[in-house]
C-alpha cells in the first residue's frame, strides 16, 4: 500500500445507498484525488494528493460519515493492524489466536459492544437497532414491541374516538419516530430524498387521509423489513468472507527449543515453524524436515493432495494432511501468498464494473423521479378528472413515495459481484477487479503463449536418431559440445546424457548466433545445431517429422544423427480448446516463438484456429493489438500466458491472464485474472463464472425495477395499496441480496 493511501473500515454500514452519498462527498473534499467505498466489505479506499495530512483527512471523512450515518463507527484499518499486534504477543490456546489482521472482524465486534448504547442511524440513515447478523434480540427492539402491543390496543378500540386516534399516534412515535427525527436532520443537512423522508411523508400522509391503522402499519413493516435485510446484508458477507478467510489462525513457533502457539503476524522471517497433521500453513516457508501431503485447494481449487518433500516450497493457505512438518519461513505474514491473494480479493471490488456504475448513476435520478412523480400524481387528476376524490390520488402518490427508493439494486449488485469474485477465488481463479468479471462474459478470442501455458515448458530429449554411430557416443558428443550453455535445450541434452561432463576434452568453441555450436572434442570437428548450421558447411542432413526442436550433430563433416527435444503438451489443453468452444468463443489463437512446424503441430494436436510462430515479444504485442483492431464484434480480446515473460502483452490485451500463478510473484502482479493451477481448463471455468454472476445481477435488476413498475402502475389506478409498495421496498430487496450469493456457488 502506497502511503498516500487509506484504508477505513466503515462498521455498521448496510446501506448502499448512503455508501454512494459517502463515497461523493469524500471525493469532494480537497485533498482527495479518488476514495472507493467497496459496500461488500466496508471498506473506504481514499488516494492522497499529498496536500492534507492523513490525519485530518481521516478526521473530515469521520464528520461526512458522522452526519449521514451517525450509528456507523470508522476504523483506521492500518493502525487498528498495529495495535492488534502490539496486544498479540503471544497466546496459549487456539481461541485467542483469532486472525486480529482481519480488522473486518474487530471492528465489526468493536461495534457489537457499542450497539445497544445508541439508536443507530445507519441502515438508509435509519435509527433502529441492528444485531449485525445475531438473530433479533428483545433488549434492542424494546420500543418496536412496545409499539406493536399500543398497535393491537388501537385496532381493538378502532371505533372509540379519540382513544384510537392517540392509540395509533403513540404507536407510531415509538415504532417509527426515529425515522421521522433522522429524516428531519436528513432535511437540515439537505439530504432530501433518502427513505427516511420518504417514509415520513408517506406515513403521515396517511394519517392526513384517515388511514391511521395503515399508517402506522407500514412504518412497521418498513422497520421489521429493514431488520431482515441488515440482517440479510450481513449474513452475505459473511457468508463471502469467511469461505474466502483461508489463513491460519495460529503458528507453532520453535524459540530456545521449544514450542509456542502464536499470532502468525508475529514469525519473522528465517524463524522456525512446526504444522501438524490438520493444521493449516500459517506462512510460506522452505520444509527443512518431514514429508507429508498438502491440500492446495484453498488456493489453488485443486482437489488432489500434493506431496512435499524436505527443500520444497510451502505456501500459507495449504492444510497439512498428514505428516508433521517443520518449515523454515521465507515470507512474512503480510507477504505470504494467502494474504496477498486475500488482499487482491478484497481490494477487487474497489474496481467497479460497469453494471455497478450504471447502477449508482441510476439511483441518483430514479428517486426524485418518482418523487415528482408521486407529487404530479396528488395534484393534477383532482384538478382534472371530475368528481375526483382529493383524499383518493394522494394515497396513490403515496405509495408512489414508498415504492420509490432504489436500495434492492444498488445493496445487490455490488454483493453479487463480490459473491462472484468469491466465489472464483474458490476454484483458484482470482480476479482483480469487478470490471475484468464482467468483460470475461464478453470474451470471443482467446489468445495463447504457447511454452508453459498450452504446453509444460519443460523440454525432454524425446528422440535420438542415431547415424553410423552409436546412439550413447551420439548424446555423448551434443551434451560435451553444449555443455557451456545455460539454454534449456542445452540443459536437456546434458539432463539426458546424465553423466559427468568433462569440459577439459572441449576446445576452440564457438557460437554460432542463429545456428548452433562449432567445436572440437578431442581433436573431432563437432558441428551441433539446427538445419542451417547443416546447410552452412554443405552437409546433407535427414529431414525429422517429429514435434520439437531437432539438434543435428556431425562429426569431421560427417552426418551422424539428431536429436528431438520436445515440450509436452499440457493435459488439459485439447479440452479448454473444446470447452471455450463449446460456451461460444469464436476464436483461438496462439503465439510462439518456436519455429512454424513446431508451433503448427502443437497447435493441431490442441485444436487452435490460428498460429502464429518464430515472434520476440514485442512482435506478440503487435499481433495482439492487430486482432483487437480486426475484432468486428464487442466481444473481448483475451492473452493467456505465464507471466513471467508474457507482462507486455498481459498488458496489452483486453484481460490479461496469467498461468500458473501459484506463487509467482511476476503473475500476480501483470495479470488482470490469475489462474492458481497450472491449467488451461480454469479459463473455461472463469468465463463461466463471469457470466452466471453477470445472470444473477440482471435477475436482480429485471426482478426489482419489475415489481416496482408494476406497483406504480397498479397504484397510479388505485389497484395497489401501501403493503404492495413495502414489500416492492424492503422485500424485493431482500429477495435480491440473498439471490445474489448464488454467485458464490
Amino acid at each position: 500500500m502506497s502511503s498516500n493511501e487509506v484504508k477505513l473500515i466503515l462498521s455498521g454500514l448496510d446501506c448502499a445507498n448512503c455508501a454512494n452519498k459517502i463515497e461523493t462527498k469524500v471525493n469532494n473534499l480537497d485533498g482527495i484525488n479518488e476514495a472507493t467505498l467497496n459496500f461488500a466489505t466496508s471498506t473506504l479506499i481514499i488516494e492522497l494528493n499529498g496536500t492534507i495530512e492523513r490525519e485530518d483527512a481521516i478526521k473530515e471523512i469521520k464528520s461526512i460519515v458522522n452526519k449521514l450515518e451517525p450509528g456507523v463507527k470508522v476504523f483506521d484499518k492500518d493502525e487498528n493492524r498495529a495495535i492488534n499486534k502490539e496486544d498479540v504477543k503471544k497466546c496459549t490456546s487456539e481461541s485467542c489466536c483469532k486472525p486480529e489482521n482481519d480488522i473486518d472482524k474487530e471492528s465489526h465486534n468493536h461495534n457489537e459492544k457499542h450497539s445497544h448504547s445508541h439508536s443507530h442511524e445507519h441502515s438508509h440513515g435509519h435509527s433502529h437497532d441492528h444485531s449485525h447478523g445475531n438473530a433479533v434480540g428483545l433488549k434492542e427492539n424494546i420500543r418496536l414491541i412496545i409499539g406493536v402491543a399500543i398497535y393491537v390496543l388501537a385496532i381493538i378500540f378502532k371505533e372509540e374516538y379519540p382513544i384510537s386516534i392517540i392509540l395509533f399516534a403513540s404507536s407510531y412515535v415509538l415504532i417509527g419516530g426515529d425515522v421521522v427525527l433522522t429524516a428531519f436532520r436528513n432535511i437540515l443537512r439537505g439530504e432530501v430524498f433518502d427513505e427516511n423522508f420518504l417514509m415520513t411523508v408517506a406515513t403521515l400522509g396517511a394519517f392526513f387521509v384517515g388511514e391511521f391503522p395503515e399508517g402506522v402499519a407500514v412504518m412497521l413493516f418498513y422497520q421489521i423489513g429493514e431488520i431482515f435485510q441488515s440482517y440479510a446484508v450481513n449474513k452475505s458477507r459473511k457468508s463471502i468472507t469467511s469461505l474466502m478467510d483461508i489463513r491460519a489462525d495460529y503458528a507453532n513457533l520453535i524459540k530456545n527449543g521449544k514450542e509456542e502457539k502464536v499470532n502468525p503476524e508475529i514469525v519473522n522471517i528465517d524463524d522456525l515453524i512446526v504444522i501438524k497433521p490438520g493444521e493449516r500453513v500459517p506462512l510460506d516457508g522452505i520444509v527443512i524436515e518431514g514429508i507429508s501431503f498438502v491440500d492446495t485447494s484453498a488456493l489453488t481449487g485443486e482437489s488432489v493432495p500434493r506431496e512435499v518433500l524436505v527443500g520444497e516450497d510451502i505456501l500459507a493457505g495449504f492444510i497439512n494432511t498428514n505428516g508433521v512438518l517443520k518449515v523454515k519461513v521465507t515470507k512474512s505474514f503480510k507477504e505470504s501468498t494467502v494474504s496477498r491473494i486475500l488482499e487482491l480479493v478484497e481490494n477487487a471490488s474497489n474496481k467497479k464494473a460497469p453494471t455497478e456504475k450504471f447502477i449508482t448513476r441510476f439511483a441518483r435520478v430514479y428517486t426524485p423521479i418518482v418523487v415528482f412523480s408521486a407529487l404530479a400524481l396528488a395534484i393534477i387528476p383532482p384538478l382534472l378528472i371530475k368528481d375526483a376524490n382529493f383524499y383518493d390520488w394522494i394515497y396513490r402518490a403515496l405509495i408512489f413515495l414508498v415504492v420509490s427508493c432504489p436500495c434492492a439494486l444498488v445493496v445487490s449488485i455490488p454483493l453479487g459481484l463480490f459473491a462472484g469474485i468469491g466465489g472464483a477465488s474458490r476454484k483458484g481463479i482470482l480476479v482483480k477487479g469487478g470490471n475484468y468479471l464482467e468483460a470475461l462474459k464478453d470474451v470471443n478470442t482467446v489468445v495463447f503463449d504457447k511454452t508453459g501455458t498450452l504446453t509444460k515448458g519443460v523440454f525432454k530429449v524425446t528422440e535420438i536418431n542415431n547415424v553410423d554411430i552409436s546412439k550413447e557416443e551420439l548424446i555423448k558428443v551434443a551434451a560435451i559440445s553444449e555443455s557451456l550453455s545455460n539454454h534449456p535445450i542445452a540443459q536437456s541434452i546434458i539432463r539426458e546424457y546424465g553423466k559427468e561432463i568433462d569440459s577439459q576434452k572441449l576446445s576452440n568453441y564457438e557460437e554460432v548466433s542463429g545456428y548452433g555450436i562449432k567445436a572440437y572434442i578431442d581433436s573431432l570437428d563437432v558441428l551441433v545445431g539446427n538445419y542451417k548450421l547443416m546447410e552452412k558447411y554443405n552437409i546433407k542432413y535427414n529431414n525429422v517429422n517429429s514435434i520439437g526442436t531437432i539438434v543435428h550433430v556431425a562429426i569431421n563433416n560427417e552426418y551422424k544423427g539428431n536429436i528431438v527435444i520436445s515440450d509436452e503438451i499440457k493435459e488439459g489443453s485439447k479440452s479448454a480448446i473444446e470447452g471455450l468452444k463449446s460456451i461460444g468463443v469464436s476464436q483461438t489463437v496462439m503465439l510462439t516463438g518456436d519455429n512454424k512446424s513446431v508451433g503448427e503441430k502443437v497447435a493441431a494436436l490442441v485444436g487452435v484456429d490460428k498460429v502464429f510462430a518464430e515472434l520476440l515479444p514485442g512482435d506478440k504485442v503487435e499481433k495482439v493489438e492487430e486482432l483487437i483492431k480486426n475484432n468486428s464484434t464487442k466481444g473481448k480480446v483475451i492473452f493467456v500466458g505465464d507471466g513471467i515473460n508474457d507482462a507486455p502483452v498481459l498488458a496489452r490485451a483486453d484481460i490479461g491472464v496469467a498461468m500458473g500463478g501459484i506463487g509467482s510473484d511476476a503473475a500476480i502482479e501483470a495479470a488482470d485474472v490469475v489462474l492458481m493451477k497450472d491449467d488451461p481448463e480454469a479459463l473455461v471455468t472463469s468465463i463461466k463464472v463471469a457470466r452466471k454472476t453477470n445472470k444473477v445481477l440482471w435477475q436482480n435488476i429485471i426482478f426489482s425495477l419489475g415489481v416496482k413498475l408494476l406497483v406504480l402502475i397498479l397504484s397510479a389506478f388505485g389497484m395497489a395499496n401501501m403493503w404492495e409498495a413495502v414489500f416492492a421496498d424492503v422485500g424485493v430487496t431482500v429477495i435480491a441480496v440473498i439471490n445474489s450469493t448464488r454467485c458464490l456457488k
